[in-house]
């Protein structure tokens, strides 16, 4: 037991919705002490090199406070660049996103989910995709309603939860302090059904044997049912 939780348990998730008044979509999720703010913005234009496609794009950028973490960071505006950090976990809530997305019913037109790390303690990747698919959701929504879109794009959903093995236990949705002294450590990203959208995975110290993933993907499908369920919840109460 982890501070009063089993091993396949999520740490509490809450998903607040309407958070930002002037996105289409927003969603604060928080993962334990990990919190991100999620908003997505409709844009009537699409990339230059998807323009008279006839079909639509959902990209992400991803970034973390001075102070979301123990010590305080630099801004990367003020350093001049985006770490290497960074533009991975906004490729891959790009791609976690658009994998559940018919770009062409989209339109042409953008949606822009950006997820902002308020406060980190292990898990800001999965709680940036758990709370995109969300705010997401809503913004198109809105755009149904609207009349803007005649048929609904978004044909699934998309969650994300670590996983890793410490101290020789499988455990689910790692916190910081499990996840800087596990000896493997994975994020899964899988639809409701227990579908792969993407695995990252790593051993730390020595190799482990397939069937130790197959006990961690086996965790994620439950976290991954339980945080669809918040999802879908969250929604709800929006319309």
């Amino acid at each position: 037991m982890r501070e009063g939780r089993r091993a396949d348990e999520l740490r509490p998730v809450h998903i607040d919705t309407g958070f930002n008044i002037h996105a289409e979509g927003s969603a604060l999720i928080s993962f334990g002490h990990t919190r991100v703010l999620c908003t997505a913005s409709v844009e009537d234009k699409v990339p230059p090199f998807l323009r008279g496609e006839g079909k639509g794009w959902v990209t992400g950028e991803y970034g973390m406070l001075p102070r979301a973490t123990h010590t305080r960071g630099n801004r990367e505006a003020a350093r001049g660049k985006q770490g290497g950090r960074t533009v991975e976990i906004q490729r891959l809530i790009g791609r976690a996103l658009r994998a559940v997305v018919d770009l062409e019913k989209l339109g042409e037109r953008q949606i822009q989910l950006d997820c902002d790390v308020l406060q980190a303690d292990g898990g800001t990747r999965t709680a940036a995709i758990t709370g995109a698919w969300v705010a997401m959701r809503i913004a198109v929504n809105r755009l149904l309603a609207e009349g803007a879109l005649e048929e609904d794009p978004v044909f699934g959903q998309v969650a994300a939860v670590s996983c890793g093995f410490v101290d020789g236990e499988a455990l689910l949705d790692l916190e910081y302090s499990e996840d800087s002294r596990a000896q493997m450590d994975a994020n899964f990203v899988m639809t409701p059904d227990g579908d792969i959208i993407e695995i990252q995975a790593t051993a730390e110290d020595r190799p482990i044997p397939w069937s130790s993933l197959e006990t961690l993907k086996t965790l994620a499908e439950g976290g991954v049912r339980e945080l669809a369920r918040l999802q879908r919840q969250a929604v709800a109460e929006t319309e």
